[in-house]
């Protein structure tokens, strides 16, 4: 059974990418039919809105780039966690997570913006600058 649930455009378009990420990663052929079959059920919802407006692929593409660089640095500051590791590395990794998400939101936000969208994500944090 699934459940279907309001979204914004840019959570709908960051889960897409995600999966694609997955389906270009992952090995296991259960984990891959699962992958498959919820990007396919994404997408359509997505297509569903027929040409996108000027400037969406482009925060779509960001997104996806944003969204790699993030499987990245979770792969490394788990091998540093796996090694006990707690270096400058590390340090920089984690850092590295928070200043990605806070590009990850702000390319959310554009496609929503962009999309027009009735939902809109909301972060409220300490500004780190």
């Amino acid at each position: 059974m699934s459940v279907l649930v309001p979204v914004s455009w840019g959570e709908l378009i960051d889960k897409i990418t995600i999966l694609e990420i997955k389906q270009q990663k992952l090995e296991d052929p259960a984990a891959l039919e699962n992958v498959r079959k919820e990007l396919a059920l994404l997408s359509a919802v997505r297509d569903k809105a027929g040409t996108l407006p000027d400037g969406v692929a482009a925060a779509t593409d960001g997104l996806r780039t944003v969204n790699e660089s993030l499987w990245r640095i979770e792969d490394d500051i788990r091998d540093c966690e796996r090694e006990k590791n707690f270096n400058k590395t590390f340090i920089e990794l984690a850092r590295a997570v928070y200043k990605t998400n806070d590009r990850r939101a702000a390319l959310k936000r554009e496609i929503n913006t962009l999309m027009k969208s009735d939902i809109y994500e909301e972060k409220s944090y300490a500004s780190y600058d």
